[in-house]
């Protein structure tokens, strides 16, 4: 397989290309390095993925020659993106509406012309259910995103289900519900956390800490992947990829507390905008369609996690953008 990977030296784009890699196939990846995330935590997902087999484009999608990018790719993996709910309001509206929309939107004219193109994978969100209909939550509940972030993420997963479906274009979507472990960007909850923890630092929660995530280690998230590409199903699908380990952001900072083996200081603040309280995804359709189902629990994901933030503790105490 040739693949292409967008956003390739982020946390799941990179964990992707490296099981691409490992498995034989061949891997161009791209990455704009944006502002949003902290560089050298980039730069090192990318030094890892150097040698035979990988060729890394530094730039922005909308900036490419697209059509000559995707002539020979057999599979797209698309997982760039402007992430982070709250950092969608405001004046930073701006970057969610040209690299979560506009470039989706890019990429998939450029696949309908893609001769060797066999699927197309792109990185959607639970963020498009907001405050859900029901739990756990079906593909066929009604969205209503809570922020612009979901508002922006829903309209990239619509163009790439109306391309599937219009066009022919061989299309997937995978919802991911809150996914952690190992690399994961230094704004989200378990790697700040756990950079906080080592440091002996005070941990900002956000709200109560009640609230309650479904939990999805990256290695499933990976497969999910992998099999979305290689699996037959229709075009157009939309999936969610969900861990089914419903857990407690309290019960998540417990869990630190055992792996440092000290207290910890926890630091309350209000709950953010566009937060939602609870997240759970319903995952029949992916088990009949792709025959996946998460495989990894929170306490051993979390502790793979943990072993990887000691180890990066350098260039975590480096970053500034815990937002």
């Amino acid at each position: 397989m040739k693949a292409l990977v967008t956003g390739a030296a982020g946390f799941i784009g990179s964990s992707i290309a490296r099981r691409l890699l490992d498995d034989g196939h061949e891997v161009i990846g791209i990455d704009g390095f944006t502002e949003y995330y902290h560089e050298p935590l980039k730069r090192r997902n990318a030094a890892a993925l150097a040698g035979d087999g990988f060729r890394l484009i530094e730039s922005d999608l909308l900036e490419v020659d697209l059509v000559e990018l995707l002539h020979d790719v057999e599979v797209v993996f698309h997982e760039a993106g402007q992430p982070g709910v709250r950092g969608s309001w405001g004046s930073g509206f701006e970057p969610y509406i040209s690299r979560n929309i506009a470039a989706t939107q890019a990429l998939l004219e450029a696949a309908r012309t893609a001769p060797k193109l066999r699927r197309f994978v792109g990185a959607s969100s639970s963020s498009v259910y907001g405050e859900a209909e029901s739990y756990p939550t079906r593909e066929s509940d009604r969205p209503q995103p809570k922020s612009p972030y979901g508002v922006t993420k829903l309209a990239a997963e619509h163009l790439t289900t109306l391309y599937g479906r219009n066009f022919g274009v061989p299309t997937t979507s995978l919802r991911y519900f809150t996914v952690y472990g190992p690399r994961q960007r230094p704004d989200m909850a378990f790697t700040r956390f756990l950079r906080a923890a080592i440091a002996g630092d005070p941990i900002r929660v956000f709200g109560s800490g009640e609230q309650i995530r479904d939990f999805t280690y990256i290695d499933d998230i990976v497969e999910a992947n992998l099999r979305a590409a290689t699996v037959e199903h229709d075009a157009g699908s939309v999936f969610n990829v969900a861990g089914g380990g419903q857990v407690s952001v309290n019960e998540v900072l417990d869990s630190i507390g055992t792996l440092t083996g000290r207290p910890l200081e926890v630091e309350r603040v209000g709950v953010a905008t566009g937060d939602v309280f609870r997240t759970a995804g319903a995952t029949e359709l992916i088990e009949e369609a792709l025959a996946w189902r998460a495989t990894t629990s929170v306490a051993d994901g979390l502790r793979n996690q943990y072993e990887w933030a000691v180890e990066a503790a350098p260039v975590l105490a480096t970053a500034t953008d815990w937002n």
